[in-house]
C-alpha cells in the first residue's frame, strides 16, 4: 500500500479502469484537450535547485506506513539541467522491521521543457529483493534505452518529447491551472507513451499544514497505466495556488480506506515565504539530535 501512494505523488498516476464491448470503438477521452504549458515564471521558483520536501504516509487513522523525501539539484555541470531524486522509505513507520522499503529515483532533466535524458532507479524490498534499472532517453531521436539489473539493452520507439514519471510531476506543476480546463502531459510507462489527462477541480482552503491555512487548486490526474508499480484507486493532489506550487497533500483511495501523503518539511530558498517550514515535532527531535552531538 505504501508503494501505492508514494509513486502516484511523484509521477502523477492513476488507474481508471474502463470495460467497452469488442465491438464498440471506445471514445479518445483525450480529443479535444490541449498539452499543457509551462508557465516559464513558475519554473524560476520549481527549478531553482535545492527544493527539499518530506511527507509523512499514513493510512485511514492516521497509521504512519513511512516517509517520501523528494529533492531538486542543479546538475553538476549547470548547462546539464537538474537532477531530481526521491527516496521511498517505511522509516519509522509501523511495518520498517517486518517490510523495510528504501527505493532511491534519479532523473536528470535538461533543457528549456526540462526533458529527461537520464533515469535511473535502485529498488530494496524486503529482505531480499533487489533491483537496478537505468533509462536513458533520446529526446531528439525517438528512442529509449533500458536495461534491467545486468539484462540485455531494451529499445523503446517513442513519439517525442516525452516525460518519465518523476518529471511529469515537477511539469505538472508548472502548468497554468484554470478550473474546469484540463491538459495532457506525455509520459513514458508500461514501455509506452501515454497521455495524462491532468483534471483540475477547482479551490480549496487546505487547513492546519505547515504552511498554515493554505488556499490550494486541486488537481485530479487521470492514468490508465501501471508504471513501475501497480496502483489502484483515485488520487487527489493540493497544490498551493500560489507561485510556489507546493504539495501539501496527497489522497489516493482504496478499496478499503485510503492513504494520505502530508507536509511535513518543505524548504526552497526560491520560495522564501514558505522556506524551512516543518513540522514541530520533527524541529523538536532535530534540535535534541544536535544538542546530544
Amino acid at each position: 500500500m505504501l508503494r501505492l501512494l508514494l509513486t502516484t505523488l511523484i509521477c502523477l498516476l492513476v488507474t481508471a479502469a474502463t470495460t467497452v464491448a469488442a465491438e464498440e470503438k471506445p471514445a479518445d477521452p483525450r480529443e479535444g484537450i490541449p498539452f499543457g504549458v509551462m508557465n516559464k515564471e513558475l519554473m524560476e521558483t520549481i527549478y531553482a535547485g535545492n527544493e527539499k520536501f518530506r511527507y509523512d504516509v499514513s493510512y485511514t487513522g492516521g497509521l504512519k506506513l513511512g516517509e517520501l523525501h523528494l529533492r531538486v539539484d542543479q546538475a553538476e555541470d549547470p548547462k546539464q539541467g537538474f537532477i531530481i531524486h526521491a527516496r521511498v522509505t517505511t522509516d519509522n513507520g509501523m511495518f520498517s522491521k517486518i517490510y523495510p522499503i528504501e527505493d532511491i529515483y534519479a532523473t536528470r532533466v535538461g533543457g528549456p521543457q526540462r526533458l529527461p535524458y537520464h533515469y535511473e532507479v535502485w529498488q530494496k524490498e524486503g529482505y531480499s529483493y533487489e533491483a537496478h534499472r537505468v533509462f536513458k532517453f533520446r529526446q531528439k531521436k525517438g528512442v529509449i534505452l533500458y536495461q534491467h539489473n545486468d539484462k540485455p539493452v531494451e529499445v523503446f520507439k517513442v513519439k517525442m518529447p516525452i516525460q518519465n514519471e518523476f518529471s511529469s510531476f515537477f511539469s505538472s506543476r508548472l502548468m497554468d491551472f484554470f478550473p474546469g480546463r484540463p491538459f495532457l502531459v506525455p509520459t513514458f510507462a508500461d514501455e509506452k507513451r501515454n497521455e495524462v489527462v491532468v483534471m483540475v477541480r477547482g479551490r480549496e482552503k487546505v487547513k492546519k499544514t505547515i504552511l498554515g491555512d493554505v488556499d490550494t487548486m486541486v488537481v485530479e490526474p487521470i492514468m490508465e497505466f501501471s508504471g513501475l508499480y501497480d496502483k489502484r484507486g483515485d488520487t487527489v493532489i493540493w497544490y498551493s495556488d500560489d507561485e510556489c506550487r507546493v504539495p501539501v497533500r496527497v489522497n489516493s483511495k482504496l478499496v478499503l480506506g485510503s492513504l494520505t501523503a502530508k507536509l511535513v518539511s518543505y524548504s526552497n530558498p526560491a520560495c522564501p515565504k514558505y522556506d524551512g517550514a516543518i513540522l514541530e515535532k520533527y524541529r523538536i527531535e532535530a534540535e535534541k539530535y544536535v544538542d546530544e552531538r
